[in-house]
């Protein structure tokens, strides 16, 4: 197989253009193709309104594949070997290896172990998909919240109703292989491709249940609304975990138990567990109207592109101010997890056609800065402004400003020309009396700065709802080389365990816990090349 990098087409273009500029560059005639398969595609609009789509192709010819690259000398052609990822062989005995959480972390360690041949339990808090799904559409509609199942809890994660991104900044080859997993349980093939993958919050609903279907005919099993609440151990060693649903046995415990498992953390730590606080991020979500980012980006309206994204970043004096989890053609929706708190996230379907982009507008805090000393100070420091949000509001709803009056310092009225999507609604007021100086000051500076990143991006009628708190863990369980807490057996993974940050991260993370768990240390995992030419 040949790869050829660096195809630039106009929006407008068939897959007969790639064939023809293809065989241009391989110096053949475009019928030497037998084969074109998409590796790579993104956007480049760096000479706006002359956006370009850019490939990168794999392609099969007749003939010699050297013959062909030596006698067209092009420097953008290689041959390639696709790698494939290898299930390690099971090498433990005993009672089967259980996994706390069923988020992107969770599932994949469960799917790592059931084709290992080691039928895992999985212990989830929530409720399965579709009920959790009627579930948050009730918070949404009513504002009445389930505590053990809504945007944060149940299966999927809190990955389910987001954007369901799946670019990262990790480089691994196991990242493959979870997209084609993401493919055959349902979500498009262009994510196999896509320079910015993402799979939308309906589509994720559906898939996240058929991965479920496949860990459960290799034999494992899922326990919903089932929460651990105690650990069981002697010397030194996991013998068991306590649940709301009784005791269950068990020596080896992978837990991915999400950033938002407040009660486990306190749990863990108050059982001695090895814990530490880690910086995370704090803010708001930020609302524009999607044609405006379209035009911001992209210098034309109505090409042929998908709705337009942006990642920014300030870095100021004494703060870093940047957006995170950009949802395009999405909605601002209610993520709390805990009754009497309000909490901010970003979600899009599929389709990202809604009328707004939405993105979390974040400073990063450090644990100096947490008023609250401990290992859980930043869990404290959440919950607090959390609740001082419902409070303002006495309800769900969430406080919301426009940009112009937050920048004005003036309490905010009502909305402009950006009509806020969050449900069940919002208040309008001063985001100062909810967040503190350190956020709101940062965001004030940074905003007109982005501005000249993003033109547009300080406009007067833009929308922030808050708080945004949950962008990631504000603790790390603390784990050796071996991917095992100080309590042997025990094996913290993902977001919750301070290690992961996005979908993809977490899954590569659970994967690798659960190949450290069949072969009890990571560096023989590695050893028996899990990534291997076919």
């Amino acid at each position: 197989m040949i790869r050829i990098r660096d195809i630039s087409v106009p929006p407008e273009h068939d897959r007969q253009q790639l064939m023809t500029e293809a065989a241009r560059l391989l110096k053949i005639p475009v019928e030497q193709i037998r084969g074109l398969t998409l590796a790579r595609r993104s956007v480049d609009a760096r000479k706006k309104p002359d956006v370009r789509v850019i490939y990168t192709v794999d392609v099969t010819v007749s003939g010699s594949e050297e013959s062909v690259l030596r006698k067209s000398r092009c420097a953008r052609a290689s041959r390639v070997t696709k790698p494939v990822y290898q299930v390690p062989r099971a090498a433990i005995t005993g009672e089967r290896p259980v996994v706390v959480g069923f988020g992107p972390a969770g599932m994949f360690a469960a799917l790592v172990l059931a084709l290992a041949g080691l039928k895992p339990l999985v212990l989830e808090r929530g409720e399965d998909a579709q009920s959790r799904h009627e579930k948050v559409e009730r918070f949404f509609a009513t504002g009445e919240l389930d505590p053990r199942s809504n945007v944060q809890f149940g299966e999927g994660g809190a990955g389910t109703f987001s954007d369901g991104k799946l670019n990262t900044g990790v480089n691994n080859p196991r990242i493959g292989w979870i997209l084609e997993q993401f493919v055959s349980a349902g979500a498009r093939e262009d994510i196999l491709y896509d320079g910015k993958p993402h799979i939308g919050t309906d589509v994720l609903l559906e898939v996240v249940q058929n991965l479920r279907r496949r860990i459960l005919s290799l034999g494992g099993e899922v326990r919903f609304c089932t929460q651990v609440t105690g650990i069981l151990a002697e010397d030194g060693h996991l013998t068991g975990l306590e649940t709301n649903r009784g005791t269950v046995a068990c020596r080896q415990a992978i837990f991915a138990i999400g950033h938002s498992a407040r009660d486990t953390f306190e749990m863990l730590h108050g059982m001695g567990i090895p814990m530490e606080p880690k910086p995370f991020a704090m803010g708001v979500r930020i609302e524009h109207k999607q044609a405006m980012i379209d035009r911001a980006q992209y210098g034309a309206d109505d090409l042929p592109l998908p709705p337009a994204d942006y990642k920014l970043v300030r870095h100021l004096s004494d703060e870093t101010v940047y957006t995170f989890c950009m949802c395009p053609g999405g909605y601002v929706v209610a993520a709390a997890s805990e009754e009497g708190g309000v909490v901010t996230n970003g979600m899009s379907r599929a389709d990202r056609e809604g009328g707004n982009a939405n993105a979390a507008l974040l400073v990063t805090v450090n644990p100096a800065d947490f008023p609250y000393e401990g290992v859980l100070g930043g869990v404290r420091w959440q919950r607090e402004l959390e609740r001082r949000a419902y409070e303002l509001s006495g309800s769900y709803r969430a406080p919301a400003q426009r940009v112009g009056d937050f920048l004005a310092g003036r309490p905010g009225t009502g909305a402009g020309s950006v009509e806020p999507t969050y449900r069940p609604g919002v208040v309008w007021c001063d985001l100062r009396r909810v967040l503190p100086e350190k956020i709101t000051g940062a965001i004030a500076e940074a905003l007109p700065l982005l501005d000249r990143n993003l033109k547009g991006f300080a406009n007067p009628d833009a929308v922030m709802t808050a708080p945004e708190t949950r962008s990631s863990s504000p603790v790390r369980i603390l784990r050796d080389e071996s991917r095992q807490s100080a309590l042997r057996g025990l094996y913290p993974c993902g977001e919750g365990a301070g290690y992961a940050g996005g979908i993809m991260s977490a899954a590569v993370d659970g994967m690798m816990s659960a190949e450290a768990l069949i072969s009890g240390i990571l560096p023989a995992v590695e050893k028996e090349n899990q990534v291997a030419d076919p």
